[in-house]
């Protein structure tokens, strides 16, 4: 286990990490130190070969309320160069999620807010509980989102996020799986069964098949279907054919018997 500025990670031993902030008297409020440790974390594991999944979990009643109240005092308090400074940092630490070459999962079991649904957005999927409610508050302080605008207009599609966005009104679980921020909405005793399921589910997939699952869609995603994306499309599977993993889950499905990747740990 290692614990650092507001948050903690375990590791078990099918590789499964869990990250887990640990600022519950904050609601689990960002701030710069769990900012740049946090970035550290996922930087870590996305480097770790015997990390598979990844879920990113909360102590205390809410998931994450956001930017915390002291840090943006702070902010409030600094030139536009310095601000700009703590904004960049507070990208690396989304992008350093989003683009984690390993499945992630959101276990949101309350409330996100602001940064926090950002936090939901970067992740492969996301599981809420009913007790679960999100907004994006800034325009009622004279901010935007603007660091996690990339990431939620992704999940939830432009038409969603201009209203959310503008309104700053509180959604539900529901209405967060029905925009596409939320894959499913489970009973509270239920949550951590199924996101189990799925966690079985993922270690029983190739690893770095899914690395680049991953990485496809980031590739394709909005590009017109020409000559070009044919060619790197058509690439990229004949390389996955031809590579040792891939042989060998042909070999596997081909021969009846489980891949290597099903037969290391509980996999």
């Amino acid at each position: 286990m290692r614990v650092a500025s507001g948050h903690r990670v375990e590791i078990d031993a099918r590789g499964v990490a869990r990250v887990t902030l640990t600022r519950p008297e904050t609601h689990n409020a960002l701030d710069a130190a769990l900012i740049a440790d946090l970035t550290g974390s996922f930087n870590a594991l996305a480097a770790d070969q015997n990390v598979r999944v990844v879920i990113l979990a909360a102590e205390g009643p809410s998931f994450s309320a956001g930017a915390d109240l002291n840090w943006m005092r702070e902010q409030a308090e600094q030139d536009e160069a310095a601000n700009l400074e703590d904004a960049r940092k507070l990208a690396e630490l989304m992008r350093s999620l989003d683009r984690l070459p390993k499945p992630t999962i959101a276990r949101v079991h309350g409330p996100a807010h602001g940064g926090g649904v950002g936090l939901v957005a970067c992740c492969d999927i996301a599981i809420a509980t009913a007790a679960a409610n999100f907004s994006f508050a800034e325009v009622k302080l004279g901010l935007i989102p603007a660091v996690i605008s990339p990431y939620v207009v992704a999940a939830i599609g432009p038409r969603w996020a201009r209203r959310l966005f503008q309104t700053a009104e509180r959604f539900d679980a529901q209405q967060a799986q029905w925009a596409g921020l939320l894959n499913e909405v489970m009973k509270p005793r239920a949550l951590d069964e199924r996101i189990e399921k799925i966690v079985s589910v993922l270690l029983s997939n190739a690893p770095e098949a899914m690395a680049e699952a991953k990485d496809l869609v980031f590739a394709v995603a909005g590009r017109p279907v020409d000559d070009d994306i044919l060619e790197e499309t058509a690439g990229r599977i004949a390389r996955r054919r031809a590579s040792a993993e891939g042989r060998e889950g042909v070999s596997a499905f081909l021969t009846k018997r489980k891949p290597y990747w099903q037969t290391q740990g509980n996999g």
